[in-house]
C-alpha cells in the first residue's frame, strides 16, 4: 500500500461561550445519501433530538431535516450534504445551491465553525412560470419559523433553533434573496456539463479547488428581485431581525442585498444608478416604528453587504455570481480569531474576487452612490490594489453605532453579560452581590480597553459601571430585578454608549438608546 497514508479527522470541539466567530446558516440544501456518521449521531443524541423529550422521527433525523449540526471545516459539510446538486430545470442539469455556495465562501475566506439548519431540498431553479411567487410563503416560512416556542423544542425550525444555539454569533439566510426574486429568464443554452481529466491534487484540510467554468450557468440569469420582490425580502429580512433579537439580542444578521431587475425604472422599481436612493425609498434603511415594526433592516445588528461577487468558485451558480454574504461572514469569523471582533475589516484586499455585478464606482470621497451607500452597507468595489472590502458597517440609522466594530464589540459584551447574569440568577440579591456584579463587568471591560476595543487614557476614561440602589427602584427591590448600568466609549464611535443589564431577563441587555 505504498503511497496511501490515513489521518483520523479531529474530533469536533466543544462549544465555547467565549467566541465570537461561530455562523449559523439556514436554508434549503440536500442531503447526501451516505449513512449519517457516528460522531453526527452522538451530537444529536446528546442535544435529545434522539432518544430524547423533543426527539425527531428517524427518517428525519438520516435527512438532518430542521436539525442543527456542527461543522469544523468545508470537507466536513460536503461529506453530509450535497450542495452541488441543485436541479437547473427538468432536464436534469444541475448547479450550486446558495447555502452551499456560502458556506464554500465561510471556510474559504476563514470560518473555523458553522452550524447548518437544512430547512429541506432546493427547488428547480427554472420553475413553471407563477410557481416561485405563490410558493414564497411557504418557502419563508420554514426559515422563518413563525409558529414556533423559544420554549419548546419540539416546535423548532429555521431561525427558531437560535434560542438553543447560544454559542453563535454571526447567522446568515442565503436563500432568502432567491426565495424573493422574480421569475429568472431561461437561457436555451445546449452545454454538456464540463468534464475534467482524473489528476491527483494536494491534499488539504479547509480548501475547495477552483470551479470549472460552466458557459450554461454562466448564460443564465442570476436571481433579480422586481419591487414586490425587494419588498418581500425587506419584510423578511426585517422579520428574521426581529426574532432574532428576541431570543439573542446580540447575534449579528448577515445578509446580501438582493440583485435588482436589469430593465426596472424609477417609477417602475428603482434607479439603477442610485441603489441608497432606492433603499431609503423602499423603506429597507428606514428606523422600524409603528408603521413598520419587524420590517426595516435598519438595525445595529444586521451588517448588509454588496454587490454580487464573481470568484474563482462562483461559475456553478446561475450567472457565475455568487451572492457576498458568506464572504463576509467568513472575514469577520478570521477577523475575531486573529485581530478582535471589535477591530474593522474594512480594506481587505479580496484575492478570490474577480468581478462583481454591477461593478461599482468607488472613489472614498463620498462623491458617488456607492460611497453613500457604503455608509450603511458592507461594499465591495475594485481598487489600485484589487477588489476590496471598503467599508465595514451595520444597517443602524444611529451613527454611533454605525461602525461594523462597535457594533461586535457590543455584542461581545452584551454575551459575557448574560453569561455573568445567568450565573446570579438565583442568588440573592443585595450589596454584596452588586459588588460582585460591578467587578465582574469592570474586569471584562478593562480587558477589552488593554486590547484597544475601547477608547480612553485609562480605564476610568473608557467605561463606567455602576449596579447599586442608584440603578435599582424600590419596585425593583421588592420583586427582585437587578439593574446595572454600563458605559463605555468604543474606540471608534463618536459618542459613548450606555445600557442597562437586567438580571430578570438573565442577563439580557436593554440599551438606553433606541436601538433598532
Amino acid at each position: 500500500m505504498n503511497g496511501l497514508s490515513f489521518t483520523l479527522a479531529p474530533s469536533a470541539a466543544a462549544a465555547d461561550p467565549n467566541r465570537v466567530d461561530v455562523a449559523c446558516f439556514v436554508g434549503y440544501v440536500a442531503r447526501r445519501t451516505t449513512p449519517l456518521p457516528a460522531s453526527v449521531r452522538a451530537a444529536l443524541a446528546e442535544a435529545r433530538w434522539i432518544g430524547g423529550p423533543w426527539a425527531r422521527p428517524d427518517t428525519e433525523v438520516e435527512a438532518l431535516l430542521q436539525l442543527p449540526v456542527v461543522v469544523e471545516s468545508w470537507n466536513a459539510f460536503d461529506a453530509l450534504f450535497a450542495w452541488e446538486r441543485r436541479p437547473v430545470g427538468s432536464g436534469g442539469r444541475g448547479c450550486a445551491s446558495y447555502l452551499g455556495a456560502a458556506v464554500r465562501s465561510f471556510f474559504a475566506n476563514g470560518g473555523r465553525r458553522a452550524l447548518i439548519v437544512r430547512c429541506g431540498d432546493p427547488w428547480p431553479y427554472l420553475e413553471p412560470a407563477g410557481n416561485r411567487a405563490t410558493q414564497r410563503t411557504v418557502r419563508l416560512a420554514a426559515l422563518l419559523a413563525s409558529s414556533a416556542s423559544p420554549m419548546d423544542p419540539a416546535s423548532w425550525i429555521g431561525i427558531a433553533h437560535l434560542a438553543g444555539l447560544p454559542e453563535v454569533t454571526l447567522v446568515c439566510l442565503p436563500d432568502l434573496a432567491d426565495i424573493c426574486a422574480a421569475e429568472p429568464a431561461i437561457v436555451d443554452v445546449a452545454v454538456e456539463p464540463p468534464s475534467s481529466p482524473e489528476v491527483f491534487v494536494e491534499c488539504s484540510a479547509n480548501t475547495t479547488a477552483v470551479v470549472e467554468q460552466d458557459v450554461g450557468l454562466r448564460d443564465l440569469a442570476p436571481p433579480r428581485a422586481d419591487h414586490d420582490g425587494f419588498i418581500a425580502w425587506r419584510n423578511a429580512l426585517g422579520t428574521a431581525r426581529e426574532r432574532v433579537a428576541r431570543l439573542h439580542r446580540e447575534m449579528l444578521l448577515v445578509a446580501a442585498l438582493p440583485l435588482p431587475m436589469r430593465d426596472a425604472r424609477d417609477g417602475d422599481a428603482w434607479a439603477q444608478a442610485d441603489f441608497h436612493a432606492y433603499l431609503d425609498n423602499a423603506g429597507v434603511l428606514a428606523v422600524p416604528d409603528s408603521s413598520n415594526a419587524g420590517r426595516a433592516a435598519a438595525s445595529a445588528f444586521v451588517q448588509l453587504a454588496w454587490p454580487w461577487l464573481r470568484t474563482r468558485h462562483s461559475a456553478d451558480l446561475p450567472g457565475a455570481l455568487e451572492a457576498p454574504e458568506g464572504l463576509l461572514a467568513g472575514l469577520l469569523a478570521i477577523n475575531a480569531l486573529s485581530r478582535g471582533t471589535f477591530r474593522s475589516v474594512a480594506g481587505t484586499r479580496l484575492a478570490a474576487v474577480s468581478g462583481s455585478e454591477p461593478v461599482l464606482a468607488w472613489s472614498g470621497m463620498g462623491e458617488t452612490p456607492s460611497d453613500r451607500l457604503a455608509r450603511r452597507v458592507c461594499v465591495i468595489a475594485p481598487s489600485a490594489e484589487g477588489w476590496t472590502l471598503h467599508s465595514d458597517v451595520t444597517a443602524s440609522a444611529d451613527v454611533a453605532w454605525r461602525a461594523g466594530g462597535v457594533s461586535r464589540l457590543m455584542a461581545a459584551l452584551l454575551r459575557a453579560a448574560r453569561r455573568s447574569g445567568e450565573a446570579a440568577l438565583f442568588e440573592a440579591s443585595g450589596p454584596a452581590l452588586w459588588q460582585r456584579i460591578e467587578r465582574s463587568l469592570g474586569q471584562l471591560l478593562t480587558a477589552f480597553w488593554r486590547e484597544g476595543g475601547l477608547g480612553g487614557d485609562s480605564p476610568e476614561q473608557a467605561f463606567r459601571v455602576r449596579c447599586d440602589r442608584s440603578t435599582m427602584s424600590q419596585s425593583d427591590l421588592d420583586n427582585g430585578r437587578l439593574r446595572a448600568e454600563v458605559s463605555i466609549l468604543p474606540a471608534a464611535a463618536v459618542e459613548r454608549i450606555t445600557v442597562v443589564l437586567d438580571l430578570t431577563g438573565g442577563g439580557a441587555a436593554q440599551p438606553l438608546r433606541e436601538v433598532a
